[in-house]
């Protein structure tokens, strides 16, 4: 997977104020690291199920990522977060998943 240029989507329960908080510590991290996405994307759970498909990157709490699983098997990647506010796992997921 380029890089650059990826497309991300973050997501929480309701589309407001934690995954608001989630995209600012992805941001952080991104700048951080000096890579600039495509787009970064913040969402309820709802939206994001059936939008997922058209990202690359999609992050929410640990206990939803089954419900990503059609764009899974699409190629997407899903990565579950324990604390969706902390920029040091986003960036230790993004290390591990070789996005970073």
């Amino acid at each position: 997977m380029a890089r650059e240029n990826l497309t991300f989507l973050v997501c929480c329960a309701n589309g407001a104020g934690s995954s608001l908080m989630m995209k600012m510590a992805m941001q952080k991290v991104l700048d951080k690291v000096g890579l600039k996405p495509q787009k970064v994307h913040h969402c309820a759970l709802s939206e994001g199920k059936s939008a997922a498909m058209q990202y690359d990157v999609v992050f929410c709490a640990q206990n939803f990522t089954g419900m990503f699983k059609d764009a899974e098997q699409k190629g997407t990647k899903v990565i579950g977060l324990r604390n969706i506010m902390s920029a040091q796992e986003i960036e230790e997921k993004m290390k591990e998943h070789e996005l970073i």
